[in-house]
């Protein structure tokens, strides 16, 4: 029973999550699985996070909307990848909307009050930070001149010549594209003024073509790297990818701003943090050297 389920996991793990760390027992990666759990782990640990509940039914989210209010996001309590996610939603219409978009991907949902900010994610240990990216949803930046339309096509110019896809993937300019310009009264037609950037969507996700920038480590404030790593020991893992967003930014003290722990990753994408498209390529070998002389003996089942 226990090759077939190892040969059953890795089957799964060659097609769903090509570039995934393995660095954590089966008891951790249960315990990870899904949103509600870490929620629980965070308020256990006094770790700053959404408020939010869970649901199956959708009009049972009227009395969180009635408690917190908008902008809310709306996601599977099981997925990877962003995928499911629907923010920031700002009213009911959208809501019902990014409900039945959110089931197509799992039948328990999360509501979760929605912080703007700078979105990042965290691959630490419990000793150590190993690498630090912010996330973007795609954008273009204005020169006075080229329309939206020829901007994106010279941006995509520019990852080509980097390399970096499949892992950071050109930017669309698919119907959801030109729906987020239009929300903000643009089209792929409009020439944006000199340096003004201009999102293309509104989800960080790679596969719209969201960006990737590396974070020097040295301009972390001490406060915001030590609770990362007591993140990773409140799991009881190896390796995590923490997603956290900080209302101004990850240099500052999460004790002076707001900040949501959003969730944990004990099978994180490690991928995206080779294939930046701002900041330094970073060699991460050493770590992951070190992780690869641990003994996890259950780490070939799901």
């Amino acid at each position: 029973m226990r090759k077939l389920k190892a040969a059953l996991y890795r089957r799964l793990s060659d097609r769903y999550m090509h570039g995934c760390t393995s660095y954590n027992t089966l008891e951790v990666r249960k315990n990870c699985r899904s949103k509600a759990q870490a929620r629980a782990v965070f308020a256990a640990n006094h770790v700053p996070h959404a408020r939010g509940m869970v649901f199956f039914l959708p009009w049972k989210v009227r009395g969180f909307i009635k408690a917190h209010g908008f902008p809310v996001v709306v996601k599977p309590n099981v997925s990877g990848y962003s995928r499911g996610s629907y923010f920031p939603i700002n009213n009911f219409a959208e809501l019902w909307r990014g409900i039945v978009l959110a089931k197509a991907w799992w039948p328990s949902t999360v509501i979760e009050q929605y912080l703007a900010g700078a979105n990042y994610r965290v691959l630490a240990t419990g000793e150590k930070l190993v690498s630090v990216i912010r996330r973007y949803p795609p954008f273009v930046t204005g020169n006075g001149e080229d329309s939206i339309d020829k901007l994106i096509d010279a941006e995509n110019r520019i990852r080509a010549r980097m390399k970096l896809h499949p892992v950071i993937f050109p930017i669309s300019k698919s119907k959801l594209v030109t729906a987020h310009l239009k929300k903000h009264g643009m089209t792929l037609d409009s020439v944006p003024a000199k340096d003004r950037r201009v999102e293309l969507f509104h989800r960080v996700a790679l596969a719209p073509g969201g960006i990737v920038e590396t974070i020097d480590q040295s301009t972390i404030a001490a406060d915001n790297a030590a609770l990362f790593k007591d993140v990773v020991r409140m799991f009881n893992a190896n390796l995590l990818g923490i997603d956290v967003i900080f209302e101004h930014g990850i240099e500052t003290s999460y004790r002076e701003q707001k900040c949501i722990f959003i969730e944990v990753n004990s099978r994180p994408y490690a991928q995206m943090h080779h294939f930046p498209r701002y900041g330094a390529v970073e060699d991460l070998s050493e770590a992951y050297a070190e992780l690869d002389k641990l003994d996890i003996p259950d780490k070939d089942i799901f």
